[in-house]
């Protein structure tokens, strides 16, 4: 008797997934453009995978700040003891959860001190 699995959709026979000894035969297994993996696999099955203790991946970027922004936020790092990065982070991502409400421009963050905003295209 066959123990083959079957796709309960299409009741189609899956394929039996070969032993392979690393990760490597396996990359090169799934990696092959003729290898469909809804022929090993019953993927209407699947259940989403979790992974709760996995660093999120992160980006470098590059943002240019008013020096005198930049000092207020060291300051405010500072006197909470954190990295001024992280601090960063930690209030985009708070500003990030707030409910969405018009969006104001404060003039504070628009320009620096000692220079003046105007509309475009004037002088």
């Amino acid at each position: 008797m066959d123990k083959r699995m079957t796709d309960k959709r299409t009741g189609k026979r899956l394929k039996r997934v070969p032993k392979l000894d690393d990760e490597g035969q396996e990359r090169a297994f799934w990696e092959t453009d003729a290898r469909d993996s809804s022929e090993y696999l019953d993927w209407s099955q699947a259940t989403r995978a979790v992974f709760p203790n996995l660093k999120p991946s992160t980006k470098t970027i590059s943002l240019r700040l008013p020096r005198h922004l930049l000092e207020a936020i060291k300051t405010a790092a500072n006197s909470r003891d954190v990295p001024y990065q992280s601090l960063i982070k930690v209030w985009l991502q708070e500003k990030l959860l707030q409910p969405a409400s018009k969006p104001a421009v404060s003039t504070t963050l628009a320009s620096s001190p000692g220079t003046s905003r105007t509309k475009r295209g004037t002088r």
